[in-house]
């Protein structure tokens, strides 16, 4: 069974949710096979194996993570080089699509982006026009290099052996050319990460107002959710953008996802439609985000929004 590598997506250490779903996704096509690169391992290795890692090559090499994008390319062509890997999937964020895409020009590849789905034979699946159509697409020339979406695939836990086997890379200059100097950790709040939480609790121009915002964040709060907003909200200023929900912003795809004040403009609708469950809250009974909803609340959210936290807070 051919090889299918995994770039995992991790911080200090900690395997980011949307690695698991790669894992998930690379089981039905072949043998996972996580590529780490950086330090920390060592605390991860249970979580990779848990979600099918047959092997994980380790890069722990210091100076893999101390330039920008490239060397986590030049590791990764060749280790497809060495391995005769089927495919490469990475996480279609802001560096695995930077990464997807110089790793493809190293390969003389074709590469995919923004994947949702892979299909026999390493058929991309895409959703466009704000999920209004489904494209299909395969790369014809080397080997596949596909960047997937988060939240896309649902992690599903299957224990394999993780493997550990280290390996490393000699960094040419052009790899070297930009160094980082300084990283900054962004604080985090007590509410969970949004792109991986169960709960989701988003404001959009119903809200009305930036001072209004602690209605969302009071209900969120009582779920132990997190707060997302649309790009109404954000625009206008009234929610950092960080938070927008969308076709622009991040997609979510939790347990739980309620919609307060938002119409359902099909942007909005791009970033939150695969959510298992979905509730909304609109005064306008032809709001389009009723059209999706698995329970919908017509109402004024400023009456119905407070009355559902204290009845949540009874319950705990």
């Amino acid at each position: 069974m051919a090889e299918i590598l995994v770039l995992v997506d991790h911080v200090d250490g900690e395997v980011k949710k949307v690695t698991l779903e790669l894992l998930t996704l690379a089981r039905r096509h072949g043998e996972p096979a996580a590529v780490w690169i950086g330090p920390g391992h060592e605390g991860a290795k249970d979580k990779l194996a848990e979600y099918g890692a047959a092997k994980v090559y380790v890069a722990a090499d210091e100076e893999l993570s101390s330039y920008v994008v490239a060397p986590k390319a030049a590791l990764l062509a060749q280790l497809v080089n060495d391995k005769s890997a089927a495919a490469v999937l990475v996480a279609a964020t802001g560096e695995g699509k930077e990464i997807a895409g110089r790793l493809a020009i190293k390969l003389g590849s074709g590469v995919l982006t923004d994947v949702v789905d892979v299909a026999e034979g390493f058929v991309g699946e895409h959703s466009i026009f704000g999920g209004a159509l489904i494209a299909h697409a395969k790369v014809t020339a080397g080997t596949p290099v596909i960047a997937v979406r988060p939240n896309s695939i649902a992690p599903e836990a299957a224990p394999a052996a993780a493997a550990e086997e280290q390996v490393s890379v000699a960094l040419s200059d052009a790899d070297k050319a930009a160094k980082i100097v300084e990283k900054v950790v962004q604080e985090k709040g007590e509410r969970p990460d949004l792109t991986e939480a169960a709960i989701v609790v988003s404001g959009g121009r119903g809200v009305g107002g930036a001072e209004n915002f602690s209605i969302i964040e009071g209900l969120a709060d009582s779920l132990g959710a997190a707060v997302g907003a649309s790009r109404a909200a954000t625009d206008a200023g009234w929610y950092p953008h960080q938070f927008q929900v969308g076709q622009t912003g991040k997609t979510v795809s939790p347990q739980l996802y309620i919609a307060v004040g938002i119409s359902g403009a099909i942007q909005h609708r791009a970033g939150m439609q695969t959510s298992k469950t979905i509730v909304a809250i609109n005064k306008d009974p032809e709001a389009p985000i009723f059209e999706l909803v698995d329970y919908g609340i017509v109402g004024d959210l400023f009456q119905v929004a407070p009355q559902l936290t204290e009845e949540i807070t009874k319950r705990k």
